[in-house]
């Protein structure tokens, strides 16, 4: 038997790698970041993927330890992703934003969600030209800091708009196992998981995806 769609109301996506094209960018951008500290990357790289999704600061945290040294990466790290950005290296994914303007003409709230610091949304977001396409994004900063596994995105989002009577009117979509934990723990009504990124369908569903779709642009096909 066929579960029913939920009824929902607020659509949680993350960016890079749903709605905007990686194309590997974090990972150049950590290995510019780790060159300029005099660490070798290689070793590191294979962790980057792991926690592709998870705040970055908590990355580096993890990476470094010591608190002055993970500060100091995730700066140079930001600069180094900006200056790909300034560098035209950012696209929007195939179908991205049209999938936003439909989920927003059936009557959804739609909220932008990253693992970046703020400056480093605010020039992904102008470089597209997409600081108006929705009423609200937000970054770790924005909502305690802890970035994903954890629900805080999500239920700052679910708070801060006011879209959604229930937890379970919340759809959270991405394309890492983060996405599908930050979802799963928020007690999103549906969790899924796009093909368009760092994680492939087996991650997702292991972290809860209830839902694997090609792309973010068959998103409102599947709330209709």
């Amino acid at each position: 038997m066929t579960t029913p769609t939920p009824d929902i109301r607020l659509v949680v996506l993350d960016m890079a790698g749903t709605t905007v094209a990686d194309g590997g960018l974090v990972e150049q951008a950590f290995a510019a970041a780790a060159r300029r500290l005099g660490a070798e990357s290689a070793g590191m790289l294979d962790h980057v993927r792991a926690t592709m999704g998870e705040s970055k600061i908590s990355v580096f945290r993890q990476l470094f330890g010591e608190e002055t040294k993970a500060q100091e990466a995730n700066k140079a790290f930001e600069e180094a992703y900006a200056d790909l950005v300034d560098g035209g290296w950012v696209a929007a994914l195939p179908g991205a934003r049209e999938a936003i303007e439909e989920l927003t003409s059936q009557g959804r709230t739609v909220v932008l969600t990253t693992g970046f610091a703020r400056t480093t949304q605010d020039a992904i977001l102008a470089a597209l030209g997409w600081q108006d396409l929705v009423p609200l994004t937000l970054c770790p900063a924005d909502a305690g800091g802890r970035g994903r596994p954890f629900p805080d995105m999500v239920l700052t989002a679910f708070l801060r708009t006011a879209a959604a009577d229930d937890v379970r009117q919340i759809a959270v979509v991405g394309d890492t196992s983060y996405d599908m934990l930050s979802g799963v723990r928020a007690g999103a009504g549906l969790v899924a998981g796009v093909l368009t990124g760092a994680h492939d369908a087996d991650a997702l569903r292991a972290a809860g995806a209830g839902h694997v779709l090609e792309s973010v642009a068959d998103l409102p096909g599947v709330l209709a």
